[in-house]
């Protein structure tokens, strides 16, 4: 980052253009938000890095300027899986029904960037009909080398064109915004791709419209270098040499779902949609007076003030909302995940103790702070099932649900 001139630092990655604004700066946050720690000291010294979040006004990409990828690590302790969330399993079965009926999934050769744990190719392979083989690419994969007779088999890399493999059909899922330089990753997912053999992308990330729309200030952190609007997405998908791009909002709007394909792709190669640029623009304009980090910090104290407060979630987003309105823990007493892996550790940064359900209860949890809209009928659910009269508070709507 040192050798880049500022102007260079500032240019979009995606179309080149120099036309870019700056809307949000955090000058130490931690760099990782879903790493593991054993101790909370260990994780109140996390590694740090800055948030210089910009938008082209000529595509409308969002782009940390401040990016270091030398910075992160990936591994054993990275746990991001949700598996666990009956909301986010269901919105994962669709998506696993959806591609099971497309012909280069159901008997083709399938590669998956950032596979996780391999649950996404496994459901797959699962399906009535489906008699694919699968490899999937991600360096903090844990578990055999292989499953379902050899039909499918991991990679504890990350990929990229010196590793590719030859397919019908790829699935990259919550990578692409991890990556400085999305078009180089996109390149390399086709370039095994031929005129006879052409590759079907699909392609799944968070949609920043959404994000600032909603003012989700918890939502920007920085291992999410890179956000997409649908224009920008398309954007991206043409210049990597990607051609028939359909971008559509899933998962109540929080996420883009693309497909596309190699074949004839160069014939929008060059194409720079102008409308994500005007789009974001207007709304990154709006973001700060929406996510007033000062107020939610006056609403935690608030809800603090009646019992212990907890955070629902130890991924991304609880992370970076502990970091924003509780650095100090004097106002979340925990933070609550369904996953076992992550329960009795702590979150990097802020060094939150992650608890079980089951133990938000007996610690006498007063309110349960929702981060994502998506998930407050199930939390309500499941706290009423464990017998605790406990409020849930939806952050993001800054109010309590019913």
């Amino acid at each position: 980052m040192s050798d880049l001139s500022r102007a260079e630092r500032d240019a979009c990655p995606l179309c080149r253009g120099v036309a870019t604004v700056g809307f949000l700066a955090r000058p130490s946050v931690p760099v990782h938000q879903n790493l593991l720690y054993e101790r909370r000291s260990a994780a109140r010294s996390a590694v740090r890095g800055a948030l210089d979040m910009r938008v082209c006004t000529v595509c409308g990409f969002v782009f940390n300027a401040s990016f270091d990828p030398g910075l992160l690590e990936y591994g054993s302790r990275y746990v991001n899986s949700q598996q666990l969330s009956p909301a986010f399993s269901e919105h994962v079965d669709e998506l696993v029904r959806r591609l099971a009926t497309t012909p280069e999934v159901a008997t083709g050769d399938i590669v998956e960037i950032g596979c996780g744990t391999g649950s996404f190719l496994a459901l797959l392979l699962e399906q009535p009909g489906v008699s694919a083989r699968a490899v999937g690419f991600d360096p903090s994969y844990v578990g055999p080398d292989g499953a379902f007779g050899g039909r499918l088999r991991f990679e504890r890399d990350f990929y990229d064109a010196s590793n590719a493999v030859a397919a019908d059909a790829a699935i990259c899922r919550h990578v692409i915004e991890h990556v400085a330089m999305p078009v180089e990753l996109i390149r390399a997912i086709g370039s095994t791709a031929t005129r006879e053999r052409p590759l079907r992308l699909f392609l799944e990330t968070p949609c920043v419209e959404w994000i600032l729309r909603h003012g989700v200030a918890w939502d920007f952190f920085y291992e999410h270098c890179s956000l997409f609007c649908a224009e920008s997405l398309g954007v991206a998908l043409r210049r990597g040499d990607f051609g028939n791009v359909r971008v559509d909002h899933v998962f109540g709007g929080q996420y883009l779902w693309s497909e596309a394909c190699t074949a004839n792709a160069g014939t929008a190669a060059g194409t720079v949609d102008t409308a994500g640029g005007n789009n974001l623009v207007a709304l990154v304009e709006a973001f700060g007076a929406r996510a007033d980090v000062a107020r939610l910090r006056a609403h935690m104290a608030g809800l603090a003030g009646d019992g212990p407060t907890m955070v629902w979630g130890a991924g991304a987003k609880g992370s970076t909302f502990c970091d924003l309105v509780d650095p100090a823990g004097s106002h979340v007493a925990a933070v609550v995940d369904l996953n076992p892996a992550k329960q009795g550790r702590y979150i990097a940064g802020t060094g939150h103790e992650i608890v079980s359900p089951q133990e938000a209860v007996r610690r006498g949890i007063t309110t349960a702070v929702v981060l994502n809209p998506n998930y407050t009928t199930e939390v309500a659910e499941l706290l009423v099932a464990l017998g605790s009269s406990a409020r849930v508070y939806d952050a993001m709507l800054e109010r309590s649900c019913a």
